[in-house]
């Protein structure tokens, strides 16, 4: 039977000034509060944003020197990490009514909101100045623009006003992989907006999937994610729908031929089982949890294995059209004094 959706009512929006005060809010840095606020920059979800810019980055035709690639994928996780602080700073009045986040570090008073803020705001400015500086402006504009839209677009406006929060705001995740390339090239190419759109799709099936066995969470929280306000059986729908999208979007780097048959086989055979769990899940009974937990988890694993067959099977001597074109006349040029030699000579 098809659940319905869940009474809840929206959070205020929290005081820009912090809330309570907490003891902690004046020591120093260092010892356990630092695991603390490594915590507040979301380690899973920063790990992911880079491996997937990292990707992007050396599939990229234009390759950068060690150390500035470095540099450059520091400053994306910083900047991933700011995001994430940031997050956690506006979210801190609902993250202590969830049991999946009442442990956060602000909710428990081990770190202040001020303290979030100060820290996030920081980290924030400091990685986008570091890939102006030190990569290019391109680079550092689109991190800038990934940190708003997680921040100000998801965080602030969309998350406490719409069920399709997860859906626009997936954008901010989705965009590590254009950052990686454009750091490595200066412009940006159809292959990384492929790669965009591969996470722009899975995001909704991932989150929704972790969604549905919270929903009553959500709810409580005020927050109207899809599961919550739809119900169960719409929610399922879009997943199966997400999932489907997904597949032939994921095959486009081996259709175009930015990406060799490893990728090929891994995207086609990883899509059908992604598929399969969305039919199961679409199918299965709402006292049913474990197959929305069989989603989430292997929808983690979808994109790792994903990004990683691309970076495995990706053909350098494959380059993107914007490049190819800026790269024809070059060679003609740097041919020249050979031609006009090999012309004297006969």
């Amino acid at each position: 039977m098809a659940t319905t959706a869940i009474p809840f009512s929206r959070p205020r929006r929290p005081s820009l000034a912090g809330g309570p005060p907490s003891h902690t809010a004046y020591l120093p840095i260092e010892g356990q509060r630092l695991s603390e606020f490594i915590t507040l920059m979301k380690p899973r979800v920063m790990l992911l944003a880079v491996f997937t810019a990292l990707v992007g980055l050396t599939i990229a035709p234009d390759h950068l020197d060690p150390l500035l690639a470095f540099i450059a994928v520091l400053a994306i996780a910083a900047g991933a990490g700011a995001a994430g602080v940031l997050n956690m700073w506006y979210d801190a009045d609902i993250d202590g009514v969830m049991t999946r986040t009442a442990m956060r570090p602000i909710p428990r008073g081990t770190v202040s909101r001020v303290e979030a803020l100060v820290f996030g705001l920081v980290l924030a400015v400091a990685a986008v100045a570091v890939l102006t500086l030190s990569v290019n402006v391109m680079a550092a504009a689109l991190l800038a623009f990934a940190i708003f839209v997680y921040v100000v677009v998801y965080t602030v406006w969309l998350k406490r006003y719409t069920p399709q929060n997860i859906v626009i705001g997936g954008a901010a995740g989705a965009l590590p992989p254009v950052i990686g390339w454009a750091a490595a090239t200066g412009y940006i190419g159809l292959e990384p907006v492929i790669l965009f759109l591969i996470v722009f799709l899975w995001t909704p099936p991932h989150f929704w999937a972790l969604a549905l066995n919270r929903r009553t969470e959500y709810a409580r929280a005020g927050i109207p994610m899809l599961p919550v306000v739809a119900g169960r059986a719409a929610t399922t729908r879009q997943i199966l729908v997400y999932s489907v999208l997904l597949v032939p979007v994921s095959l486009l780097p081996w259709i175009l031929g930015f990406a060799g048959p490893i990728y090929g086989e891994t995207a086609a055979t990883c899509g059908v089982i992604l598929v399969v769990l969305a039919l199961r899940l679409r199918s299965s009974k709402a006292s049913n949890r474990q197959a929305a937990n069989r989603l989430f988890a292997f929808s983690i694993f979808y994109l790792f294995v994903l990004f990683a067959a691309l970076l495995t099977g990706s053909s350098s001597d494959r380059w993107s059209p914007t490049l190819s074109a800026r790269a024809a006349p070059t060679a003609a040029y740097d041919d020249l004094p050979r031609l006009t030699k090999a012309n004297q000579t006969v």
